[in-house]
């Protein structure tokens, strides 16, 4: 296997692995402030088809003249541009909101109502999933997918400043071009995300807090912090981050939404964040192996092992193979925090 096959592999498994580090940032924020989301799946699908939707119909109104109208007047202009902001900016703002709506949802039924956290999230699960398709053939007749998205309306591969000038240059230059450049905006975001995350959570007071409300809330209330206000603020980053997941899912790593294209990501970025021990550094690590199994068995379907046919399903599944191996236990003891799927009820 030559150097450029292994480049490729590995940046299709970059691509791959963004949308599950997302999740498993979401979920790190929620679980450390002792609140279990098994609902990571249903809101990447929900912020999925809301960015690739709110994409799809704002794509018909860029090239298209736009009266404008001064009050009173009756004197009108056309604006030849037509909306002058890029569908995708209003897509990664519709399914952010999506899933930060649908994270509020699981924040007062476990929060609130101090309701089963796991049965909220299940809930939230079947409630995107339905919906998602239903509300895609009503206003799509697509069979609950999206318009193909074009120019604008996704995001863009962004080439990094000389990669053109160093890709001739032996073993940096082939890296720099094929792997670190060529992504599109959130996959550097997300990787950006890893470090703000791991300042957020242990160099800052907020962080120590929400650590610590994990574990202890008792004694953060007895401190004279709202726990409920801790709790609610994790749920909202949980929100905003699965929203980038879907998104990128959407609009960057494919042009459109199709039916239940999460796939099992949100059970995935579960597993890594079991696998990473609730740490954003190892969560990385975590979500990048999963991508490049991701990786391996799109590009090697057909292969012989000691004269042994690999069947393709095999190849596609070594991702969920791997989940399975996580969650039986075989990576070490892993412990939540302590407080984790309890709900807090405060001593009077």
């Amino acid at each position: 296997m030559d150097l450029m096959t292994v480049l490729q592999i590995l940046d299709s498994a970059l691509r791959l692995a963004t949308p599950l580090l997302f999740a498993c940032l979401a979920g790190l924020f929620c679980e450390r402030a002792g609140i279990f989301d098994i609902g990571l799946e249903g809101k990447i699908l929900a912020s999925a088809f809301t960015a690739a939707s709110v994409s799809a119909l704002m794509m018909a109104y860029v090239d298209t003249p736009m009266p404008v109208c001064v009050p009173f007047t009756g004197a009108c202009i056309e604006l030849a541009g037509g909306v002058p902001i890029a569908p995708i900016v209003f897509g990664v703002l519709a399914g952010m909101g999506a899933s930060t709506a649908l994270a509020l949802l699981h924040g007062v039924a476990s929060i609130t109502f101090r309701g089963n956290q796991l049965i909220s999230g299940v809930a939230i699960n079947f409630l995107a999933s339905g919906i998602t398709v239903i509300i895609g053939e009503n206003w799509f007749s697509l069979g609950g997918r999206t318009p193909q998205l074009e120019g604008s309306a996704r995001f863009q591969e962004i080439t990094l400043p000389f990669a053109e000038q160093l890709k001739d240059v032996p073993l940096f230059g082939p890296v720099y071009h094929e792997l670190l450049s060529g992504h599109t905006l959130l996959v550097y975001v997300g990787l950006l995300a890893v470090l703000l995350t791991w300042w957020v959570l242990f160099r800052t007071r907020f962080g120590l807090r929400l650590r610590a409300v994990g574990e202890n809330p008792e004694s953060v209330d007895t401190a004279g912090v709202s726990v409920i206000r801790l709790r609610y603020t994790a749920v909202l980053i949980c929100g905003l981050l699965c929203g980038l997941s879907g998104t990128y899912l959407a609009t960057g790593l494919a042009a459109g939404f199709v039916k239940e294209m999460s796939a099992g990501r949100g059970f995935i970025a579960l597993a890594a964040l079991i696998f990473a021990k609730w740490r954003p550094g190892y969560a990385l690590m975590a979500c990048l192996l999963f991508g490049l199994l991701e990786a391996i068995g799109n590009r090697f379907q057909n292969i012989d092992i000691f004269g042994i046919q690999i069947p393709v399903q095999f190849m596609q599944a070594l991702p969920y193979i791997l989940t399975v191996v996580i969650l039986a236990g075989f990576v070490g003891k892993a412990i939540p925090p302590r407080a984790g799927g309890e709900p807090y009820v405060k001593e009077r």
